[in-house]
């Protein structure tokens, strides 16, 4: 049994559609729904899942979901907390801030850049939680999320205990993590209740930062987003106009949230998972089955090249990455795609092709129809297998 009382949990009698949960708007309605508005309450929802061999599925903001019109067959859980608070704050030790998985994460890089702390001005515009964010190592224009964690407190549900692991511990790579990996694979030779999917073992409890201290961002490392602010990659430029410019990139994109006015007609585009492909990262020895005019990018490691200064993270030789979008392009996938045409239910976004979106009356097989359709397409044109960010639950390409 859980060491919490049951009465911390607070279940709602009429579980809620999943397409009212996540910001793609399909999956159908979950068996059994819980609001956490306590550490207590979020543990105790994930041990009584578990002690009763309910499937579960913890939700933040649901911007990264693609759930099945059948719905989800056991307990979703969602943390409602929020709060961002300061442990230290000085010039020689930098900023040391902590918030619960709950918390909004554009909330907190807004803060960030208004309270001087450097290193996630680009990852402004992101949608979700805090407690997503390690578990993806959400990134963006050249910035990732592992290079300002210090530490991330867990529910362990193999060991029933609270876990904290550091930054070294958590094995960030491009959008993984040892979280998002413990889904699938992590403690599958001890724990004969591995895999844990769709949702990790490790339950985030709450995130703390390091952060260093000033005005302008940390280097630069996206050649669009430099272009825009009139600097070179590598150098750096005030936050607030980092944070500025790269919500007019994700807006220009269709890359945030949709939020009309009242009496205004909303924005189909925005009705999407994110990125639903993680660029591909090609070892150096397999850039020949690529055409030479695919962009290639440098993988960088979270860890920067110097501890001297701010820099960009080190370069890893043996990879090179490539875009995902422009690989779809080139594979016949222009902006607005849809399997019928104009009107179809479900379309690649006519502002960006990596996005696929709803288009007001689209039902996850849709949605999963064209993403396999973009991803056998660009196989067959690349010997590319495209692999998606977003997590599906129920469905599978």
């Amino acid at each position: 049994m859980s060491p919490y009382p049951a009465d911390t949990v607070q279940a709602q009698a009429v579980a809620p559609s999943l397409a009212d949960l996540t910001t793609l708007r399909v999956g159908g309605p979950a068996a059994s729904f819980v609001e956490a508005e306590e550490e207590a309450a979020l543990i105790e929802a994930v041990s009584t899942a578990d002690d009763d061999g309910v499937p579960l599925l913890v939700v933040g903001g649901g911007s990264n979901l693609l759930v099945a019109d059948e719905g989800f067959d056991g307990v979703v859980v969602r943390d409602t907390r929020s709060g961002i608070t300061v442990e230290s704050d000085d010039s020689c030790g930098g900023a040391v801030v902590s918030a619960p998985a709950g918390q909004n994460w554009d909330e907190l890089v807004e803060r960030a850049v208004f309270e001087g702390w450097v290193g996630v001005e680009s990852l402004s515009g992101i949608p979700g939680t805090v407690g997503a964010a390690p578990v993806q190592n959400i990134g963006a224009y050249g910035q990732e999320l592992s290079g300002v964690v210090s530490l991330v407190r867990t529910w362990d549900r193999g060991e029933r205990r609270v876990r904290t692991f550091s930054v070294g511990q958590l094995d960030f790579g491009y959008r993984t993590s040892l979280l998002k990996r413990s889904m699938h694979s992590e403690g599958r030779d001890e724990d004969p209740r591995a895999p844990w999917y769709p949702s990790p073992r490790y339950v985030v409890l709450d995130v703390q930062f390091q952060f260093r201290l000033g005005t302008f961002s940390a280097p630069v490392g996206y050649g669009e987003l430099a272009r825009r602010l009139g600097v070179e990659v590598g150098q750096r430029a005030p936050m607030k106009d980092v944070r500025e410019t790269v919500l007019g990139l994700r807006g220009g994109k269709g890359m945030l949230l949709d939020r009309p006015s009242f009496g205004a007609q909303p924005d189909h585009d925005r009705w999407n998972s994110g990125s639903f492909f993680t660029n591909p990262v090609i070892p150096v020895e397999h850039l020949a089955h690529l055409p030479e005019d695919a962009p290639r990018y440098p993988v960088r490691s979270s860890a920067p090249e110097t501890s001297t200064g701010p820099s960009l993270g080190a370069i890893d030789p043996a990879l090179v990455k490539t875009s995902a979008a422009w690989l779809i392009e080139r594979a016949g996938f222009g902006k607005g795609f849809g399997l019928a045409g104009e009107h179809s239910p479900a379309r690649l976004s006519t502002k960006h092709t990596l996005a696929m979106t709803n288009r007001g009356g689209a039902r996850a097989e849709d949605v999963v129809a064209l993403a396999r359709a973009v991803r056998d397409g660009v196989r067959d044109r690349f010997g590319v297998t495209l692999v998606p960010e977003t997590v599906l639950v129920g469905v599978s390409l």
